[in-house]
């Protein structure tokens, strides 16, 4: 069961947001897993955007080696 009414379900917009958001959800769940990324590895803030975009970056490449 859903919780949202069919107001919001019956437009062709959402079910394109939901197929965009497995998508985004994948990566954020590959990054966390895999990327061991369930808490801040540095108390610096730029360290940690470093690290999450060389996370990404890994994750890019293992899409790349599969495709």
């Amino acid at each position: 069961m859903c919780a949202i009414d069919g107001r919001t379900t019956r437009h062709p917009g959402y079910r394109r947001s939901q197929r965009r958001r497995k998508l985004v959800e994948e990566v954020f769940g590959w990054i966390e897993t895999v990327g061991a990324g369930g808490k801040p590895h540095y108390l610096d803030r730029a360290r940690n955007k470093l690290w999450f975009e060389l996370t990404a970056a890994a994750y890019n490449l293992t899409r790349l080696a599969n495709i």
